[in-house]
Formats: C-alpha cells, structure tokens, sequence
C-alpha cells in the first residue's frame, strides 16, 4: 500500500483507522505505515480530535442484547448481575464509547447522503477547536453551498458577566478576520464569508473579549483560548 502523494487516499484511511471500520490486515498494514510516516501520524491524532469532539453531542447508547451478549463471549465475562440487569452495572465509558462510534460514524454518512441528495445540508469543512490541553471545545462545520457556518459549543471557559466568545479566521499573513461573536447558545449559525474559508487561513481561534466584541480593530484584545484549523470534507 503506498500512500505517498495520495493525501484524499491518506486521510479516508485516518478517518476509517480512528472509527474503528478499518480492520484486519488492512488496520496492521495502516498501523505499520504510521509508525515510519510522522505525517501519517499526525492525519490520524487530528482525525482523532475532529471525531472525538462530536462524541459530546451523542448520547450514552447501550448496546441491543445480543450485541452485549457477543461482547461477553469475546471477552470471557461472567456477570453476577442477571444479564437483563447488565445496564445497571455496566462501564459508562463503555456506552460512551458506542457513542462515539456511531456519532462519529454519522457525521460521515451525513457527509456521504448530502451528496447523493441535492438539496440537502452539505458539510463541506470541518473544524475542532482545542484549548492548550488538546481538550475539544467547539466544533465549526461550514456548508459553502447554502453560505453558512455552524458552530456548536462541546465545552468552553465559564464567563463572567460583560465577557464574550470570539471566533476569527487568522491569515497566514495579515489581520485576523472576525467572524462573529459567540453569544450563550451552545449551538450557532452565522454567515459564512469567503475570508472564513479562503486558501491562507492558517487556523481558526477564539478569544476572551468584552461583551460586544473585541475593541482592537486589528484583531483580539484577549488571550486566545481555543484554536483549530478547517478539514476539507467535500
């Protein structure tokens, strides 16, 4: 499998590698490749962060019995519980797992349904963006198409009254373009302006400014609590 140049063939392997759907010998011969290609490596960890933000919108799913009852014989449980009770004693992280999975893997059949079905929603751009720990806070979807973003709120720093979220498109070169300020909903649509998604933003970021918005013409006047860059989806 030669993956050099083939970056559309690379990053639909990353994404299939984090769901879980890449399996086999196919899973190893991908896990091999990423131990000699940092890049490799580096297209995977971001899919990860993309894909693990979205587990927050998804509820705990417990899986059907006879999903569970295969999950034991797998792993050679034996439950004291009676196993109509397994719900009440099962790991959380467990169910929060089949979460991920199949939100994860929802966004990525909306994506595929949006193009078979014209006239539906089209993402074409993905962002996740992170605090300094690496920790998803929001998750920005654009849909060039209809010319509107979405900005959905996984977790963000409690603000104090006159505070307010901002999010900017920073060039590679040149000021910061404010797209909008985020007010106390946890999901947003606004416009989606060409200078949002045009080939020099760098990354997308999120700073602490006063209520209305930054004062500074030329971009933030607070620190910069969130960032991520655009993942081209369509």
């Amino acid at each position: 499998m030669n993956l050099r140049g083939n970056e559309p063939l690379r990053e639909r392997l990353a994404a299939e590698y984090v769901l879980g759907t890449l399996r086999g010998r196919a899973r190893r011969r991908f896990e091999g490749l990423m131990h000699q290609d940092a890049a490799l490596r580096r297209t995977t960890r971001e899919w990860n962060e993309r894909l693990g933000a979205m587990a927050e919108f998804a509820p705990p799913v417990a899986p059907d019995r006879q999903a569970w009852h295969a999950i034991e014989r797998r792993l050679g449980l034996q439950p004291e519980a009676p196993r109509w009770q397994f719900w009440r004693h099962g790991s959380l992280g467990l169910w929060r797992g089949f979460g991920l999975a199949s939100s994860a893997l929802a966004a990525l059949l909306l994506v595929t349904v949006s193009v078979e079905r014209p006239g539906t929603a089209r993402t074409s751009d993905i962002a996740s963006l992170t605090d300094e720990q690496a920790r998803p806070a929001l998750v920005v979807t654009a849909d060039r198409a209809r010319g509107v973003m979405t900005v959905k709120v996984v977790a963000q720093a409690p603000l104090t009254a006159g505070q307010a979220l901002q999010l900017w498109a920073v060039p590679r070169a040149g000021k910061p373009r404010s797209l909008g300020v985020l007010g106390a909903r946890r999901t947003l649509t606004l416009p989606l302006p060409a200078s949002a998604i045009g080939d020099d933003v760098a990354v997308l970021a999120v700073s602490l400014e006063p209520e209305g918005g930054s004062p500074n013409p030329d971009g933030p006047s607070g620190p910069i609590l969130y960032k991520g860059s655009w993942a081209h989806v369509l």
